[in-house]
């Protein structure tokens, strides 16, 4: 069987060539004064793309070691590495808008590679949004920081940011797009909400991406009048939880009106499926006019287990699509499970203090981190070698380890020859040089 092969563009190495290609296109600030900024952005991208655990460790690697120094020249085009406290320095000064480029212009290359082929659904891509926690602390805080207030007079300083990605109800990757803080604005009396930062990036996600045909999923918190009329204007559909608690107004509509339909299917295995619909229902009775698709599902497992949803769409709802519609909006969960939840379990660190700064360094943390996931991503479901390094370690904690090892202890003329290292052994055509 033949090995296989590595894929030009959709691999590390051209991903992080699209991506400095940007990172160099950024106003350096504070020009002048020795570091290349790019080389600065470049290296905290490394930090998360070898999943380090802190700075203080990738600095004693990234400075002390030859062969890492040539690594990361050789891995990631860093001429020269800064220490952490320069890195933290010269990121804290950085716009993380100025970083937004470098998601769309990965993106751009996935779909021109075909990367996204088969991950339709219902004919649009399915963006899932919602918000998580970054930091948190009583004493460390910048003019970023949302404040909560105690009644005891404590106040929390925190961070939280709003993840969008793309998700498919049978595929594990997701392919974020560039996410949005949710912060403070220097000077600002009032904390930053979701509900703003979603409008910013939807906005945001509509400029970047004119022609993407979107079906957004979210929770609850966003089945409001004015965020739906928000979705309408930026023509992007949607599949939006709703709850009895929050949509009593709606519930008793469909309860009472004529037009209320049901469905009932089973699988094979005995679990049973049942529906209940209603197309052209107010939202409530303040938002009487807007009109919405609601649609409410039961799901019940053989043992007796139950499971209970409800979604309103502005998709036209029958027998035809209720299941598809229901995967939709269960596919929200994606952005916790296969997002988040890596990002915080699986080795990127997310959560963890790299550093809090004065200005912006909590929020370029995050852009890169997620940027570094994005690009691993892409890997994983484009490149055939990637693919096979990562299957031979199993677990991705793993895979992250040996590659970080081989990293260290190795010299690497570039991303293949560490990707066939790890897939087939270090005894493959390409060998690597141990010079320790």
């Amino acid at each position: 069987m033949s090995k296989p092969a590595f894929r030009k563009t959709l691999s590390a190495p051209g991903l992080l060539r699209i991506v400095r290609e940007r990172f160099e296109r950024i106003e350096d600030p504070v020009s002048g004064r020795g570091l290349n900024l790019a080389d600065c952005l470049m290296s905290g991208l490394a930090v998360f793309g070898l999943k380090y655990p802190s700075l203080l460790s990738f600095e004693r690697d990234a400075r002390q070691a030859e062969r890492t120094r040539s690594n990361l020249r050789n891995l990631y085009g860093v001429r020269r590495a800064p220490s952490d406290t320069r890195l933290r320095e010269r990121l804290d000064e950085v716009d993380p808008g100025e970083l937004r480029p470098a998601f769309k212009a990965v993106f751009a290359a996935v779909q021109r590679g075909k990367g996204l082929e088969g991950f339709q659904w219902m004919g649009h891509y399915l963006l899932s949004v919602d918000g998580t926690g970054q930091v948190s602390s009583s004493s460390v805080h910048c003019g970023n920081c949302c404040e909560r207030h105690h009644r005891d007079g404590r106040v929390t300083y925190y961070h939280q940011l709003l993840g969008a990605v793309l998700v498919h109800p049978r595929h594990r990757e997701v392919f974020p797009l560039a996410p949005e803080p949710i912060v403070k604005a220097d000077g600002a009396r009032k904390n930053d909400c979701e509900g703003n930062a979603a409008e910013r990036l939807l906005r945001d996600a509509r400029r970047e991406h004119p022609h993407l045909k979107l079906i957004v999923v979210q929770d609850g918190l966003a089945s409001r009048g004015p965020h739906i009329e928000l979705l309408k204007e930026l023509d992007m559909r949607f599949v939006l939880g709703a709850k009895p608690g929050d949509h009593a107004f709606l519930f008793q509509w469909v309860d009472t009106t004529p037009g209320t339909r049901t469905f009932q299917t089973a699988d094979a295995d005995g679990t049973r499926h049942r529906f209940r619909y209603h197309n052209g229902a107010p939202l409530n009775d303040a938002n009487f006019e807007l009109q919405v698709n609601f649609l409410e599902y039961w799901e019940l497992k053989p043992n007796g287990k139950q499971r209970h949803f409800s979604w309103v769409t502005d998709l036209p709802i029958g027998e035809a699509n209720l299941m598809d519609l229901m995967r939709a909006g269960r596919a929200r969960w994606r952005i916790e499970n296969e997002t988040f939840n890596t990002l915080k379990n699986q080795g990127y660190g997310f959560g963890h203090n790299y550093g809090h700064g004065e200005k912006q360094l909590v929020t370029v943390f995050a852009f890169l981190m997620m940027l570094a996931f994005l690009i691993d991503q892409v890997q994983q479901r484009c490149c055939a070698l990637f693919q096979a390094a990562r299957a031979k370690e199993g677990r991705a904690l793993y895979f992250w380890n040996t590659l970080r090892s081989l990293f260290l202890n190795f010299v690497l003329p570039d991303w293949e020859t560490l990707y066939r290292a790890i897939a087939f052994g270090h005894r493959s055509p390409l060998v690597l040089y141990d010079t320790s």
